[in-house]
C-alpha cells in the first residue's frame, strides 16, 4: 500500500464528480468550486429526487460546474460521455445506491465504482476521493459489504486514494420535527440511548471532501469523520427538540424485539415473494441504524468510542434544528425520509 505524501497536487485541479446531485454531492461540488477547481459532474439525464430535475436545473443549482449526462453503470458511457478522452486530476465520488437493497448495492456501490476506477486509471487520473460510510467498519448488511469490496479494490489500485467515512447526516436526524410540532410523540428505539453519533452537516462534509484534494495528510488514508461537539443520543435529540418547540416531552418507545420479529417475518416470506426480500433488507437496515452507533468502533474493547471519532466543521445538529424550526432552512431529505 502506498504511503507517499509527496504528491505535488496542482493548485487548480480538474475534477470529475460522481453523485453530484445528492445533497452531499452538491455540497462537495460547491466547496470544490469555491476552492477554484474545475468540476465536471457526470449525472443521469434526469437526476435528483424522483428524477424530476433536468441538466438545466442543475446548471442553475450549481453555477460554474460543467454537466455531462450518461450512465455510470456503463463502461462505454463512462469512457465517452464522462471522461471523454480528457485530462482529469482527481475523481470525487459521492455516489451511493439509493435503496441499499442487494441488487442496487452491488450495482452502484461496487460495480459502478469499479468501472469508474478502471476508466480513471486508463485516463491518467492520479487521485480518487471516495465518500463511504462509517457503518462499514462493522459490516452486517449487503451494501456495507459492497462498499468494503470497492474500498479494498481502490486501496490496491495503485492510485492515490482518500476514503472518507462520515458519521450520521443532519438530514437523517431531522425527520421528527414536524410530528413533534403537531403534538405527536418522539419515536425512540428502546430507551433512546442504545446509540450515539457525531452528526455532520452537508456543507462541513463538503468542505472536508474538497480539502482531501490538497492536504497530503489526507492521502492514502481511511478517514472517519463527524461534526463538532460531543456524541448525541436519540433521547438527547428528542429532549432538545421538545425544549426548542416549548412542548412537554412525550415519547413512544419501539422495542428492538419487535423489529426482530418484522425482519424475521419478511425474510421468511421473501423466499416466496421476491418483493418482500427487498423489504426485509430495508428492515435489516432500519434495525442496524436503530441499534448501532455511528462512531469509531474499537474492536479491541468491543465498543464504540466517541472520543476516538474525529470532528470537523462548525455547524451542530442543534444549529440545524433551530434553523428548521425558525424557517431559515429547508432540508431536501429524499431517500432519507424515514419518519
Amino acid at each position: 500500500m502506498s504511503t507517499d505524501k509527496t504528491f505535488d497536487a496542482p493548485q487548480r485541479q480538474r475534477v470529475l464528480a460522481l453523485g453530484a446531485t445528492g445533497t452531499i454531492g452538491q455540497a462537495a461540488v460547491k466547496s470544490l468550486l469555491r476552492e477554484g477547481h474545475e468540476v465536471v459532474c457526470f449525472i443521469r439525464p434526469k437526476a435528483g429526487v424522483n428524477g424530476q430535475l433536468t441538466i438545466q436545473d442543475w446548471q442553475t443549482r450549481l453555477p460554474g460546474a460543467i454537466f455531462r449526462t450518461g450512465d455510470v453503470t456503463d463502461q462505454n458511457s463512462l469512457t465517452h460521455n464522462a471522461f471523454a478522452g480528457e485530462h482529469f486530476d482527481t475523481v470525487v465520488s459521492c455516489l451511493a445506491s439509493r435503496t441499499g437493497n442487494p441488487k442496487d448495492a452491488w450495482a452502484v456501490d461496487h460495480d459502478a465504482h469499479l468501472l469508474t476506477l478502471q476508466v480513471a486509471k486508463e485516463s491518467g487520473v492520479k487521485h480518487f476521493v471516495l465518500l463511504s460510510a462509517i457503518c462499514v467498519q462493522k459490516p452486517l448488511l449487503t451494501f456495507q459489504h459492497a462498499k468494503l469490496a470497492f474500498e479494498d479494490a481502490l486501496m490496491k489500485s495503485g492510485l492515490r486514494y482518500t476514503i472518507v467515512r462520515p458519521t450520521a447526516f443532519f438530514k437523517s436526524l431531522c425527520g421528527q420535527i414536524d410530528r413533534v410540532r403537531k403534538g405527536k410523540p418522539f419515536l425512540l428505539f428502546g430507551d433512546g440511548q442504545l446509540t450515539a453519533c457525531k452528526p455532520i452537516s452537508d456543507q462541513d462534509l463538503g468542505n472536508y471532501l474538497a480539502r482531501c484534494l490538497s492536504d497530503p495528510d489526507l492521502y492514502n488514508r481511511i478517514l472517519p469523520i463527524g461534526g463538532p461537539g460531543p456524541a448525541i443520543t436519540p433521547l438527547q435529540q428528542g429532549e432538545y427538540l421538545f425544549s426548542l418547540l416549548g412542548k412537554q416531552p412525550k415519547y413512544s418507545h419501539v422495542p428492538v424485539k419487535m423489529m426482530d420479529v418484522i425482519v424475521g417475518a419478511l425474510s421468511l416470506l421473501g423466499h416466496v415473494i421476491p418483493t418482500l426480500a427487498n423489504k426485509a433488507e430495508l428492515a435489516r437496515i432500519g434495525r442496524y441504524y436503530a441499534t448501532e452507533s455511528m462512531l469509531v468502533w474499537d474492536s479491541a474493547k468491543n465498543r464504540y468510542d466517541a472520543d476516538a471519532t474525529p470532528s470537523t466543521g462548525n455547524e451542530t445538529l442543534w444549529d440545524c434544528y433551530q434553523d428548521l424550526v425558525n424557517g431559515k432552512k429547508n432540508l431536501e431529505r429524499g431517500d432519507h425520509a424515514v419518519f
